[in-house]
C-alpha cells in the first residue's frame, strides 16, 4: 500500500480500539483504550489517523500547553513505513499545533530509531537532551523545534 492511497483525517472515538490495538502490537508500554479516548476528547489536543480504505495504518497526536506543543505519539504500521506517512502525520500535527497557538515543538524519540530521527531532523527538530531508559529498553532523545509558527518555517516544510 503506497502513500498515495493513504488519507489523513482527525481521529475519532470510533478509531480508538483499532489505534490502541495497533499500539499494543508495536510498543512495549502501550496506552490503554481509555487513555486514547480521553486524549481524543481533551482540549488543546489534535489526533490524526492515516487510513488506507477502512484500515488505520498510522496515527499521531499532539498536546499544546500555552505556546509549546508536545508530540504525544506517532506510529506507522511496519508494512507501510518509509513511504512518507510519518512525514504527512507530522505536518498535520505541526499545522494543528500552530492553529492551537504553539510556537515551539518537542518530542522524544528512541535513540535507536534512525529513520524517525532523520525525519525529525528534516523537520527542523534538534536534540537537546536524553531521558535515560525512557522506553525501558532504550533511551529517549529529546528534540525541539522553535518558532514553528513563523511563515519561513512552515514554508520550509512544503
Amino acid at each position: 500500500m503506497g502513500a498515495a492511497v493513504i488519507t489523513l483525517r482527525p481521529m475519532t472515538q470510533d478509531d480508538v480500539a483499532e489505534v490502541a490495538a495497533m499500539e499494543a502490537g508495536l510498543q512495549p508500554r502501550p496506552w490503554s483504550e481509555q487513555v486514547f479516548r480521553d486524549e481524543v476528547d481533551a482540549e488543546n489536543r489534535s489526533y490524526f489517523v492515516a487510513a488506507g480504505g477502512d484500515l488505520v495504518v498510522g496515527f499521531a497526536g499532539v498536546m499544546v500547553i500555552e505556546d509549546e506543543a508536545h508530540v504525544t505519539n506517532l506510529l506507522v504500521a511496519e508494512d507501510v513505513r518509509r513511504v512518507g506517512i510519518g512525514r504527512r502525520l507530522m505536518l498535520a500535527l505541526i499545522e494543528a499545533a500552530v492553529d492551537l497557538g504553539a510556537r515551539h515543538l518537542t518530542l522524544e524519540v528512541r535513540t535507536g530509531n534512525d529513520a524517525a530521527r532523520a525525519l525529525y531532523s528534516r523537520l527542523g527538530l534538534a536534540p537537546v537532551g536524553v531521558r535515560p531508559r525512557y522506553y525501558g529498553d532504550d533511551d529517549a532523545l529529546i528534540l525541539w523545534a522553535h518558532d514553528i509558527d513563523r511563515p519561513e518555517y512552515l514554508e520550509s516544510l512544503r
